[in-house]
C-alpha cells in the first residue's frame, strides 16, 4: 500500500504514520510544502528507531506526485472500480460522499491525506470525486487526528487483502501460550 500525506504540518502525526508505515511495509509518500524539518527531532522521536528502515519519498507538490508515479493514478481521475488498470489513488476527506469501507481497496493502492487542518483542496479532491472517502464520525466534530485516520484506513485497505506479506500470529517473549 502506498500512503500519501499532502503538506503535511505537524511532525509527530508523520513521525507515527511513518513508523505504521514501516509496521505494514507500506510506502511513504510526502508532498511539500511541510510544516516542519524532516530532520526534527519530534519527528524521529514519534517514529522511533524505525524511521531508517522507512521508504519515504518527497514531492515538491501535488503534480510532482503525479508525474513521478503510475500514469493511472491520474487516469483515476475518470476511472474507478474493477476494470481500472493499475492503481487508484484515494482522497481521504470529511467531504467525501463513500465511506472508506465500502470501496475495495488493491495491494498497490495509494491513499491520500490532508494537512491537519486544511485538509486535501478542494480544487483536488473535485478531480476525484469517484474516489473519495471518509470515515465515519459523529457532525460535532470536524476531523479526527490524522495518524489515527491513516490508522484506521490503512488496516481496512490491508485486511482486505488478506494482511499480504504480514505476520498473523503473536508469540509471547517470555512464556508460550498454552495449547
Amino acid at each position: 500500500m502506498n500512503i500519501v500525506l499532502h503538506q503535511p504540518g505537524i511532525a509527530l502525526n508523520t513521525g507515527n504514520i511513518g513508523r505504521t508505515c514501516v509496521a505494514t511495509g507500506s510506502v511513504l509518500h510526502l508532498i511539500e510544502p511541510f510544516g516542519f524539518r524532516l530532520d526534527e527531532k519530534e519527528i524521529k522521536r514519534a517514529g522511533m528507531d524505525y524511521w531508517e528502515k522507512l521508504d519515504v519519498r518527497r514531492y515538491i507538490n501535488f503534480e510532482d506526485f503525479l508525474e513521478k508515479n503510475p500514469d493511472s493514478l491520474r487516469q483515476g481521475i475518470y476511472q474507478t472500480g474493477a476494470g481500472t488498470a493499475g492503481p487508484r489513488l484515494f482522497m481521504a476527506t470529511t467531504k467525501a460522499h463513500f465511506n472508506y469501507c465500502d470501496v475495495s481497496f488493491g495491494q498497490d493502492d495509494y491513499i491520500m491525506f490532508g494537512n491537519e487542518s486544511r485538509g486535501i483542496p478542494e480544487e483536488i479532491l473535485v478531480e476525484y470525486e469517484k474516489t473519495c472517502i471518509r470515515i465515519p464520525m459523529k457532525d460535532e466534530i470536524r476531523s479526527l487526528n490524522l495518524a489515527n485516520s491513516v490508522a484506521i484506513v490503512l488496516y481496512e485497505a490491508l485486511r482486505q487483502n488478506d494482511f499480504a506479506n504480514m505476520q498473523l500470529n503473536g508469540e509471547l517473549h517470555r512464556l508460550n501460550w498454552k495449547e
